[in-house]
C-alpha cells in the first residue's frame, strides 16, 4: 500500500476508500444483528460501498462536468457515512473508539473530495 507522511494512509485514493468500505464491513460484522441496528447496518453499508464505487467511476470521467457530479455524490457518501455511523454509535458503545476512528475518516475523505471539488471548478 503506497503511504506517505499523512498517518500511515495511503496516498492512492481507490485503495484508501476500498480500505474504507472495508473497515466498514468489518466493523459491521462485529455489531449485533437485531431489529434496531439492521437497518442501519445495512443503509450505512451501501452508504460506505458507494463512497469507493463512486470515486472510481469519476475517475473513467466522461467530460468534466461528469467527473464533478460523480465527486459530489462521493462526498455526499462520505457526509452520510458519517450520519449512519454516528447512529450506530449510539446504538453500540462497545464499538465507541472503532467507529470514531471511521467517523474521523470519512470526514477526511469528505475534505479531501471537497478539496479536489474546489480546484476542478
Amino acid at each position: 500500500m503506497e503511504k506517505g507522511n499523512n498517518g500511515g494512509k495511503p496516498f492512492n485514493l481507490e485503495k484508501r476508500t476500498l480500505l474504507f468500505t472495508k473497515s466498514v464491513v468489518d466493523l459491521c460484522k462485529k455489531l449485533r444483528h437485531n431489529i434496531v441496528n439492521q437497518r442501519y447496518i445495512s443503509q450505512l453499508l451501501d452508504a460506505a460501498g458507494s463512497v469507493g464505487a463512486n470515486y472510481r467511476e469519476a475517475n473513467e470521467k466522461l467530460s468534466k462536468k461528469d467527473f464533478i457530479f460523480r465527486m459530489r455524490i462521493t462526498r455526499k457518501e462520505c457526509k452520510e457515512s458519517s450520519y449512519w455511523l454516528e447512529i450506530l454509535k449510539h446504538a453500540n458503545n462497545n464499538y465507541e473508539d472503532e467507529i470514531d476512528k471511521l467517523i474521523a475518516e470519512a470526514q477526511e475523505l469528505r475534505n479531501i473530495f471537497t478539496s479536489i471539488i474546489e480546484k476542478s471548478t
